[in-house]
């Protein structure tokens, strides 16, 4: 008993060995720190896809956060690590990608749908309007007051 409590406590104290690494970086202001991080938060990890730099856990976006950090710190703007970003990654890095004939497909394409939506809609409720309701046949009213007979 004794040699398995031993055991637990070793695997204890090796559980903080294994935890995700932190970024420690000084920044010269509160203010480089703030916009750093939400430059990070603005870029896609080039592994993971759906996640920003910041959220990310894998080891290229701990790479690309430190350079962000590093880039902010030397005094670069936003549209330089922007830029930098996307010369070596392409738009995908960006959640939000620039509007250019590349991507207009994906910017236009809700608002085509919407359009295409509404559209058929309002062919809907204008044919309904214009048809009036389909008349019954003789046997059909004959068989509608013989049901309406039987209920009474």
């Amino acid at each position: 008993m004794h040699l398995f409590c031993r055991l637990i406590l070793l695997m204890f104290m090796t559980l903080p060995l294994r935890a995700e690494m932190v970024d420690t970086w000084q920044f010269k202001t509160p203010e480089d720190q703030q916009r750093a991080i939400t430059l990070a938060k603005q870029l896609r990890c080039p592994q993971c896809q759906n996640q920003n730099l910041v959220e990310s856990t894998s080891p290229i976006a701990h790479d690309l956060r430190l350079e962000v950090y590093r880039m902010v710190d030397q005094g670069k703007s936003d549209e330089q690590i922007v830029s930098f970003m996307t010369q070596r990654f392409g738009d995908f890095v960006l959640y939000k990608p620039r509007f250019n004939s590349q991507t207009a497909l994906l910017w236009c394409s809700p608002l085509v749908l919407l359009l295409f939506g509404l559209l058929v809609i309002w062919h809907y409720v204008k044919k309904r309007r214009q048809s009036p309701p389909p008349a019954l046949t003789e046997e059909q009213k004959r068989q509608l007051d013989k049901w309406l007979e039987n209920k009474s």
